[in-house]
Order: C-alpha cells, then structure tokens, then sequence
C-alpha cells in the first residue's frame, strides 16, 4: 500500500481527504433541484443523506464527550445498525432543507476542529464508543467520515446519472485497511455455519496490496501476503475503488477465479449494513 491510513504520519492525508469529499457532498446538495433526488443508497434521496450526515456527526461528537467524562456508552450492534439509521435519517424530512444544510455544516466543522487537534497519542490510543461498534480507536473515525462523504457523494452522483462514476483514487486508498475489518465484522453467521475457506484478494494499483484470508468457525481473518499463487481461489479487483464500492455493495466487482464452490459461498458470507 502507498502509505498505512490508520498510522498517525497519515493524518493530514486522511484530513485531506475528508475535507475534498465533504466539498463534493456540499456542492451536491447545496443544489436544491437535487435535494429529492434518487441514490444508491436503497430508498435514500438526497436530503436523507444529509440526515444521515448530521446524524453520525452529532452522535461522533456525543460519544467524544462521553469518552472524554469517563461516561459509559451503550453499543447497539450492526446487526441493527440499517434500521436503526434508516429511522434517523427519515425523521430531517420534517425540517426545512437549509435547516438540515446549516446543522450538518456547523457540526461538520466542529468535529473537523477535533481532528485537526489530535495528538499522537490520541490518535491510537485514545478509544470512543461508537455506538455500533463498540469502542474504537479515534483514528476510525476521520476513516468513517470517508466513508461518509466519499461513499455517500459516490451515491448521491450515481443517482444523477453517473453510473459508470469510481472513487477518487485516495479516497479508495484510505479505506482499503478499513475494508478487511469491515468484512470481519459483518460476517453473517448462518451463512458462514460450516464454512471452511481459504482465498486470495488482489487489489492492483498504488493502494493495493495482496491477502490470504480465511474462514472458518464464522470468523473472518486475513493476512498481508507478498503472492497468492499458492492459493486456489482469489479475487481480483483492478483498483481501490473497485474494492471498496463492492465491499459496500454498491457494485458488483472484482474477477473470481478459481474454486466455484469456494465463490459462491464468499459471496453470500457477509450482511449489509
């Protein structure tokens, strides 16, 4: 990989990155012929996901605070994490749209603020409850803000009609760590009952990288690897956007080769959220 995202010498990186996508998320809905337009993210039109924006932001800075007193946090789970912030994010249809605009851009700037002040220290050390997740390091956090802004505009620009839209190449990059223990999280145990695999992942380009993964007993492991010859199976994504748009569901990526049996039964491994 080009550089470890997740390391604090990645910081101003990752800032960077959230600080581009947040713009292009503002340039779309600050257009109001696109405020109730269609997305990528199921039932979602715009203004939902600018709902949602202020939603995880508020809550980002709610747990902060709480971590900060010493305040215990309760963890929901991901297993109801789509419900739970399909609700929220419904409920901004209710208020006028350059209300929910200015409340996103306020709160927005606030944690923005946070970041920018983080030490080493904090960076890696420091661990907030999210409230899905349990409690993480804060460097997840500007990673989930990627996450929103960059997945969500790549949403948003695909219900306008860009279909054929990709990740810009260091907003893939970022996430790439982030993708492996996304996938680790949101193993779907009942598919996974009985399962005993081994795969390789490929992901070409300067943020890529290779990986042996198994699975086995419903967990999900993986390893960073310098060749997957000696593996059977692998998939290969062309890019870091390719990867991370279909290990989000958006699209149907990455070339497979090798066992069927072994394919088929990674491709139904994982649950949405």
């Amino acid at each position: 990989m080009a550089i470890n995202s997740m390391d604090y010498s990645a910081k101003d990186l990752v800032l960077d990155v959230v600080r581009n996508e947040r713009g292009r998320f503002y340039s779309l809905i600050d257009n109001p012929d696109n405020w109730e337009a269609p997305t990528r993210s199921g039932h979602w039109q715009e203004r939902d996901l600018a709902g949602h924006m202020i939603d995880v932001t508020e809550g980002y800075l709610t747990r902060w605070d709480m971590a900060r007193r010493g305040e215990p946090a309760p963890t929901l789970g991901l297993l109801v994490m789509a419900s739970e912030l399909d609700r929220v994010a419904l409920t901004f249809r209710n208020l006028p749209r350059e209300e929910v605009i200015s409340r996103l851009k306020a709160s927005s700037d606030r944690l923005l603020t946070l970041f920018d002040q983080l030490t080493p220290e904090q960076w890696g050390s420091f661990n907030v409850t999210h409230v899905f997740m349990g409690p993480l390091p804060l460097f997840f956090y500007p990673a989930f803000q990627v996450m929103d802004y960059g997945v969500h505009s790549w949403d948003m620009r695909w219900g306008l009609g860009e279909k054929t839209a990709i990740l810009d190449e260091r907003t893939a990059g970022v996430l790439v760590p982030y993708m492996f223990i996304l996938m680790q999280s949101t193993v779907d145990q009942d598919s996974a009952k009985g399962v005993d695999v081994e795969y390789g992942i490929v992901v070409d380009g300067e943020w890529g990288g290779k990986w042996r993964v198994q699975v086995k007993d419903g967990q999900f492991t993986y390893i960073s690897v310098d060749d997957v010859a000696n593996l059977q199976t692998v998939i290969h994504y062309r890019d870091a956007s390719e990867f991370v748009l279909t290990t989000f569901g958006r699209i149907e990526g990455g070339e497979a080769s090798g066992d069927p049996q072994v394919i088929e039964k990674v491709q139904h491994l994982f649950f949405r959220i």
